[in-house]
């Protein structure tokens, strides 16, 4: 517990300037991501608030190289995707899909952004978003895609493209994926806001915390899977999303040949065997 306080406290005392620069605002010197990593938690935050974090194609480019910078080191376990300011993103950069821009270049803009969301899910590693304030359109997808997502209070959720003409069919897949149908289609529909304890309720967050309190419980779920073996829950993140695009008995099928595989791992003998010794397992990374 003293090292997770002295963890948080850390994070407390950083700021984006100290961190990697990979992509750049309008202003110079602001970096659009910043990334930070300690302990085996990489910390990626969206930082362009002026432009409420839209998920511009450099955001997008920027957030991707952020992702997968070292992503096969065994040092990396957890990878948490938080932002500056009060809205966690917006979504797509609308100046970027108006008539000034030709086809091709929005077609860039949607590929990108479904290769950013899809590498969420194929990482080896827990990707958790943490949220505090509003996230809406793709920014709501950004949620979606993540494998666990820890919210404030104070937080909302939308996918408000229909009043501006643009339905949200892309964020539509992740959120469609998340939520039961008849929630995902009002919200699309309608355009309104959920609430964060709505959207706890209809599977869209994995916990909703007092905004004081965001930092703390992100990292207590971030160290808890740094006490897991890399190996094991990078093949068992890889064999959930598979299975749940099968059908019953092919998932059955497909994930019982898995768990004979994990035994053979040196991380499933070694948690095994000191299960059966009761004494703490040395995994190999």
């Amino acid at each position: 517990m003293a090292a997770l306080c002295r963890w948080v406290r850390g994070m407390r005392l950083w700021r984006p300037s100290l961190g990697r620069l990979r992509g750049r605002s309008s202003a110079a010197s602001e970096p659009l991501t910043v990334r930070r990593q300690q302990e085996g938690v990489r910390q990626i935050i969206l930082n362009n608030p002026k432009k409420r974090n839209a998920l511009s194609l450099a955001m997008l480019h920027s957030l991707r190289q952020d992702i997968l910078q070292d992503l096969e080191s065994k040092e990396l376990r957890v990878i948490i995707i938080a932002a500056e300011g009060p809205v966690f993103s917006s979504g797509h950069d609308l100046k970027e899909l108006s008539s000034t821009q030709n086809r091709e270049y929005h077609t860039k803009v949607f590929e990108t952004c479904a290769e950013v969301m899809m590498l969420l899910q194929s990482a080896p590693v827990p990707v958790i978003a943490k949220i505090n304030g509003l996230a809406t359109a793709a920014g709501c997808q950004l949620v979606a895609s993540c494998d666990i997502a820890v919210a404030s209070e104070i937080s909302r959720f939308a996918t408000p493209g229909v009043n501006v003409g643009l339905f949200c069919s892309t964020p539509a897949v992740a959120l469609g994926r998340s939520v039961p149908k008849k929630v995902a289609l009002e919200m699309l529909f309608t355009g309104e806001p959920i609430s964060a304890h709505d959207a706890l309720l209809h599977g869209l967050l994995s916990k909703v915390v007092p905004e004081a309190k965001l930092e703390e419980e992100t990292v207590k779920i971030a160290h808890k899977i740094c006490e897991t073996s890399r190996s094991i829950v990078a093949l068992g993140k890889a064999t959930f999303y598979q299975q749940m695009a099968q059908g019953l008995g092919d998932a059955y099928k497909m994930t019982s040949e898995v768990m004979v595989d994990n035994l053979m791992l040196k991380d499933g003998q070694e948690g095994l065997d000191a299960f059966l010794q009761k004494r703490k397992p040395v995994w190999s990374h």
